[in-house]
């Protein structure tokens, strides 16, 4: 069944010739066990105000219908889809007329639907990786669920949510023809202080992950045991029944996107811990960094490479190695603590709102040849032999 909702096109905001982009992705209507949806709904949203057009298309899943916390996306167009055939036939002509068409990482049947896409010819085919750590760990054991290593010399860019050295390895080591990094990203209006009381000392929200368990268990159940004084929340679905959590530590298991300022705002700190291989890949900032420094809360967070490219350690943000640098930043100030809040949101707010990614986002896309090179030609053919 078609749902087409078709939004109203905001001002250009100085850009002299909006483009028409489709984008396949996992899910823009529901933030459900993902950090997609928030991912694309800042950039889209910056996309929009600034005059361009977004078609986006998204499988309609039993797991997200039910969950969906922005049903009716208000700065897109949105077709949710059962068929891929259909959805291809349908949108046939806008794909050929797009200055470009996007794949997200994680579309069901994405590794299909891109071999269709790489066959029509299209203006600039690219790949939008949000999991671009997961996904080259899992390419290097051989899973291929969404994306085939034969298929990252195709996209004319490999828009990866990892920055620094993995761009060079994604060209020189996996035949990505252009890589470049396009981070995640914060909507400053939705993402700010809102001003609530301070109901714990410390939070954390994120989905559960068994590698990031171990350090959430390390850096916030464990001081939790040992400041029984103090308040503690963790947010987010799919934790298993039988952790063992400190009477002082408060569970939430769903918090939609609409209640997160709220959520940062009321906490005196946040936890931010990272994915084995997010630390590894480093240059890889999760979505909640920065929605947690928009809303001025300041943000403890483990360690990994090019963090502090980001946020300048003991000014923007609180690095903790082990529970006694979390207990001892809990303990710092309040003076500090505002003091590091307020630098890290004028950060985000000058470099990391969707605003600024769709700039970049867009200046990348005019920066690509149009139509497939002999290079991409040559790497279709063997595709379809």
């Amino acid at each position: 069944m078609l749902h087409l909702r078709r939004a109203s096109q905001g001002g250009r905001g100085g850009m002299s010739q909006p483009m028409d982009i489709v984008i396949f992705g996992l899910s823009l209507t529901s933030s459900w066990g993902n950090g997609h949806a928030t991912t694309y709904r800042a950039l889209i949203r910056g996309l929009a105000e600034q005059g361009h057009r977004v078609l986006f298309l998204e499988r309609d899943v039993p797991w997200y219908a039910d969950r969906r916390d922005l049903p009716e996306p208000g700065f897109c167009e949105l077709d949710l889809y059962t068929d891929l055939g259909a959805v291809l036939a349908r949108h046939a002509d806008r794909l050929h007329k797009a200055d470009a068409v996007i794949v997200g990482s994680y579309v069901p049947d994405g590794i299909d639907l891109i071999d269709r896409l790489a066959a029509m010819g299209l203006r600039q085919l690219c790949f939008y990786d949000i999991d671009t750590p997961v996904t080259l760990a899992r390419l290097e054991q051989g899973e291929e669920a969404y994306l085939s290593r034969r298929q990252i010399p195709l996209f004319d860019i490999y828009l990866s949510f990892s920055g620094g050295r993995v761009l060079d390895r994604l060209q020189r080591d996996w035949g990505a023809r252009r890589a470049e990094a396009l981070y995640c990203s914060v909507d400053p209006q939705r993402y700010r202080p809102t001003g609530a009381a301070k109901t714990w000392d410390l939070g954390y929200l994120g989905t559960y992950s068994p590698d990031r368990q171990v350090r959430l268990a390390e850096l916030l159940i464990q001081p939790a045991r040992v400041l029984p004084e103090m308040r503690f929340v963790v947010a987010g679905p799919q934790y298993p029944d039988d952790i063992d959590w400190p009477a002082n530590v408060e569970r939430i298991e769903h918090l939609p996107p609409e209640d997160h300022a709220a959520f940062y705002s009321c906490q005196r700190f946040t936890l931010n811990v990272t994915r084995d291989d997010m630390i590894a890949a480093g240059w890889s900032p999760s979505v909640r960094l920065f929605e947690a420094a928009a809303c001025a809360t300041p943000v403890i967070s483990d360690p990994w490479p090019g963090l502090t490219d980001l946020f300048p350690e003991g000014r923007a943000i609180v690095i903790a190695r082990d529970r006694a640098d979390v207990m001892a930043a809990l303990h710092r100030p309040e003076a500090d603590a505002r003091s590091l809040g307020a630098q890290a949101r004028r950060i985000v707010a000058h470099d990391h709102t969707g605003a600024a990614r769709a700039r970049h986002l867009v200046r990348a896309l005019q920066a690509g040849a149009g139509g497939q090179s002999q290079e991409q030609e040559n790497s279709l053919e063997g595709l379809m032999r």
